[in-house]
């Protein structure tokens, strides 16, 4: 049999030659959804940082502001009169939720382990193995070699540590456990009463937010194995002495069961975890979590080429090497990293992935570590569908649950209007009024755009049971939007006001505006897809109907005169005082929307590219993520490249390849794998693009498993730019229209579960 050109064994890993110095940039994440760390992998002193995904400030609250309503015509008059200072000052005043900011997402401490007699050492390595999700810690001391694994198991739902020694007895090791949080109790077995079967742990209170008592109770605790030596309790740590092998098993729980039921007893959740597994060994662990992480992992395969042997270089080394055209197997790494991150942070039952997506050692950590919905938690989603992790969007289902009804509130109570709002940030008690301050936080199209990251899953899957569940989620954020909406009398267009194009201020020096573009942008899709699922459920008629009617009245894109796509509704784009802002919210039409495209609207796609010149290509971390995938629909892959290489640079991608806005944020992470992936595969319902993007650098390379709309998976190889082999399979029969590269388009049939090779 001929061997496979394309054959490579590149290491799916990051690794370093030297401990981390500080967590967030240069510590290695671990996680299981629900538990997370960041470990640092110091030598004599090593800090793991801890985190839960439920553990915020603060407790349950309803932001509702009884003023607001009152002022609202108010508000919409002086927008209407072109009067936006006074607009705003109103709005700041009157319809802002109570408390104006919101709680803000908790580190529960650190656990450190101390090796007092190791200050000298050689050959050390830290590795965080993709392909196994587990951390490496490897370096010899006074002649012996240590090596420390540690995992975080979703199938246990706990923390998996061992240590070990080339020579009998020779592990020495001190473990103690501290915490910023409110009344903690760190405590060790023999020294005062344990009311686990833990050897260690603390548990504590969070801190209150804004006004807000602190009603969150959290649990940390774990046991120690260990083989040969002694264990020794003291007043604040545990010794061990002696030991010839050390395994550790932790967890932790807080009381959280909704964001307004407190009603889980943490303690007993902590003890039931560490009693379910008491009885497995760390092989057995191991085996539980790898079988469980791996069938999730292995789906996708991605390999850019050509192959050389980057990975024989620790990974900052390979971030400097990319930024200057080099090493384009490290791409690939990105989105197996991305993906990894994601089943971290993003599993069934856990809580969406957040700013940092589970990770924080700060107790006022950057714009409060929320999920911040005017793009940044839609963007942590983009990668879900292509990159074969469907499961890990469940969190964000379950969010727009509890949104419909938190939001439902301030619907009726702000805007006098049916169905459900949400608007530009979301915490853990699931508050949507408007927060921060009117220039930020008066954008109600927050949930309406988060809704349509469920219907994108629907596009991916076809299941009609799933598209059951989101329908009532799609009409309620569209019957907000039915009494919302209001005549504009200078344009006679039905627009959003108040709203604004999040974040960037229009030349009278605010963001408060009357229906950017953004906002027609989301409510077409909201719509279509709205009419699309009551015609598939076969329901709703009149309100399909009333749909229709109000799609036909929302204001069209217009191109300014400086040939852009407007932002607004008036040209103000040129004389905007951020002309390179790093939000371009008004290209939502062309990702993550299909409204633009070179090929059904070649007049606004160039539009979308003179908006992009005009922004110029620096920017943020997400915001370079995004401009990445907005090349990529434009069908430009070597300016989208040139974005990439910004993207895993020094400046935007700290030493762990976390994104840097900066300071971290994980959302380009994930935008930017999405992006990667936008070069190889495009996809809507009924069209199939493979590699309509390619840059010349990925001459060739391998895709399996990538997923595409329409209830479709693509493998695929290509070499010397060329598509030299794909199979493509569908859940459903059907004829699809497929391109590939520049080719002409060409007809499809797919037989349903068999493999159609091209």
């Amino acid at each position: 049999m001929q061997a496979d050109p394309l054959a490579t064994d590149i290491p799916l890993s990051l690794w370093y030659d030297q401990p981390a110095r500080e967590a967030i940039t240069e510590g290695l994440p671990l996680g299981n959804g629900h538990l997370g760390a960041l470990v640092l992998g110091g030598v004599d002193c090593d800090r793991w940082v801890l985190n839960e995904g439920t553990f915020f400030n603060g407790g349950p609250y309803e932001p509702t502001n009884p003023e607001a309503l009152a002022a609202l015509p108010r508000v919409r008059e002086l927008i209407f009169n072109r009067e936006y200072q006074a607009a705003t000052a109103l709005a700041e005043e009157k319809m802002l939720g109570k408390p104006k900011f919101q709680a803000e997402y908790q580190p529960l401490g650190d656990l450190w382990i101390e090796f007092p007699d190791h200050e000298n050492y050689a050959g050390y390595r830290r590795e965080l193995d993709l392909d196994r999700a587990i951390h490496t810690t490897r370096y010899s001391a006074n002649g012996v070699e240590y090596c420390r694994e540690v995992f975080i198991s979703a199938a246990d739902q706990v923390l998996v540590a061992r240590f070990t020694a080339s020579r009998q007895a020779q592990l020495h090791c001190i473990l103690r456990v501290t915490s910023e949080q409110r009344g903690t109790l760190e405590r060790h077995r023999g020294v005062e009463q344990w009311y686990t079967s833990a050897d260690f742990g603390m548990r504590g209170r969070n801190h209150a937010a804004w006004g807000i008592d602190g009603a969150l109770s959290f649990e940390f605790a774990g046991t120690i194995r260990n083989l040969g030596g002694r264990v020794m309790p003291g007043e604040s740590r545990v010794s061990i002495r002696g030991a010839n092998e050390l395994v550790l098993v932790c967890a932790a729980a807080t009381n959280y069961r909704r964001y307004n039921d407190l009603s889980v007893d943490p303690i007993d959740l902590v003890n039931s975890r560490l009693e379910a597994v008491k009885q497995l060994t760390f092989q057995d662990l191991l085996k539980r979590h790898l079988t469980d992480y791996q069938e999730r992992f292995h789906r996708l395969t991605i390999e850019l080429g050509p192959a050389w042997d980057a990975a024989a270089a620790p990974t900052d080394a390979r971030i400097a090497a990319f930024a200057q055209g080099q090493d384009a197997p490290l791409a690939a790494l990105y989105v197996q990293y991305a993906r990894y991150l994601l089943l971290a942070c993003s599993r069934e039952k856990s809580q969406p992935a957040n700013l940092q997506g589970l990770w924080n050692d700060n107790l006022r950590p950057p714009w409060g570590c929320k999920c911040t919905i005017n793009i940044n938690t839609e963007m942590n989603y983009w990668v879900t569908e292509p990159a074969a992790l469907p499961e890990c969007g469940e969190p964000l289902l379950q969010l727009l649950e509890d949104l419909a009804i938190s939001g439902h509130v301030t619907a009726k109570a702000h805007y006098g209007a049916r169905g459900w709002v949400a608007h530009h940030n979301i915490d853990l008690w699931r508050a949507t009024a408007p927060v921060d301050g009117a220039e930020w936080g008066l954008w109600p199209l927050g949930g309406a755009w988060l809704s349509l990251q469920l219907w994108d899953h629907y596009q991916f899957t076809l299941d009609p049971n799933y598209l059951k569940r989101i329908y009532p989620l799609l009409k309620g954020a569209c019957e907000f939007f039915c009494d919302y909406l209001i005549e504009d009398p200078n344009s006679g267009h039905i627009v959003t006001c108040p709203s604004e194009s999040p974040e960037n201020r229009h030349p009278f020096g605010t963001t408060v505006c009357a229906g950017p573009a953004v906002d027609g942008a989301i409510l077409r899709d909201l719509f279509s897809a709205t009419i699309e699922s009551a015609r598939l459920l076969n329901v709703d008629t009149e309100f399909q109907a009333t749909l229709e009617r109000l799609h036909h009245r929302l204001p069209p894109y217009r191109i300014g005169k400086a040939g852009q796509l407007q932002e607004w509704q008036e040209d103000w784009d040129l004389q905007a005082p951020e002309p390179h802002h790093r939000h371009v919210s008004h290209l939502f039409g062309l990702h993550p929307s299909r409204q633009i495209s070179p090929r059904t609207t070649p007049e606004l796609a160039q539009a979308a590219r003179r908006t992009l010149e005009l922004r110029g290509d620096a920017a943020t971390g997400w915001s370079l993520a995004w401009k990445v995938n907005f090349w990529a629909r434009l069908l430009d892959g070597e300016r989208a490249l040139e974005l990439l290489e910004l993207l895993l640079s020094p400046d935007r991608s700290y030493t762990n390849l976390f994104d840097a806005h900066p300071p971290f944020q994980i959302d380009g992470n994930f935008g930017g794998a999405a992006g990667i992936l936008e070069l190889l595969v495009q996809s809507e319902r009924g069209r199939l693009h493979l590699l309509p993007a390619l840059p010349a650098a990925w001459s060739e390379g391998k895709l399996l498993g990538v997923r595409a709309r329409g209830a479709i998976s693509v493998d695929m190889r290509w070499y010397n730019h060329a598509l030299v082999g794909a199979s493509i399979t569908s859940a459903i029969d059907q004829t699809i229209v497929l391109t590939i590269a520049r080719s002409e388009p060409t007809e499809l049939h797919l037989s349903a579960g068999i493999p159609q090779v091209i």
